[in-house]
């Protein structure tokens, strides 16, 4: 019975190598976005001197979306591989992330948390510059999923701070 249990339980632990082409497959994503981002600063570029400051600051306000979102995506591949699968080999590596370092589970959904407001609020700007053209119910539909995105992050951050500080009381008692 013993073995067994220590077979199931070393399957179990090894099952978190599955997430490993989750994790490829947002890599891919990631160069979609690059091409994306590239494509659209082409036309930017190509059409300058014919489009109007709303129309430049729009098209500015996608790349800067297309970066928030890769850096989303680095945030989740990155994190979510070192909080999951496995550790990562980065120590002394110069560009290694300092946000890595105490990156867990906690941390990291608050980040993400973060992102998606900032991704949101880029979203909601786009819409108030281009406000004219919008109709009502679709702003005041972008500012209730933005304002839920903030309520979330907030009760995920309270939640967090919570959880930690119930962690550390508990390890002191020890």
């Amino acid at each position: 019975m013993s073995r067994f249990i220590k077979a199931m339980e070393s399957l179990i632990f090894s099952s978190r190598w599955l997430q490993a082409p989750l994790y490829l497959g947002l890599i891919v994503a990631q160069g979609v976005y690059v091409f994306q981002f590239m494509h659209e600063l082409a036309l930017l570029v190509a059409r300058t001197g014919s489009l109007s400051e709303n129309d430049i600051m729009l098209i500015v306000l996608g790349l800067i979306d297309v970066v928030m979102i890769a850096n989303l995506l680095i945030m989740v591949i990155v994190g979510g591989y070192e909080t999951f699968v496995s550790r990562l080999d980065l120590e002394d590596h110069p560009d290694q992330p300092e946000w890595l370092s105490h990156v867990n589970a906690g941390v990291l959904k608050v980040k993400l948390a973060t992102a998606l407001i900032g991704i949101s609020s880029i979203h909601l700007l786009k819409t108030f510059i281009n406000a004219a053209h919008t109709e009502d119910r679709v702003i005041l539909w972008q500012v209730a999923i933005h304002l839920s995105f903030l309520i979330s992050a907030i009760a995920i951050a309270v939640t967090d701070r919570i959880m930690t500080q119930t962690l550390l009381m508990g390890s002191k008692r020890h």
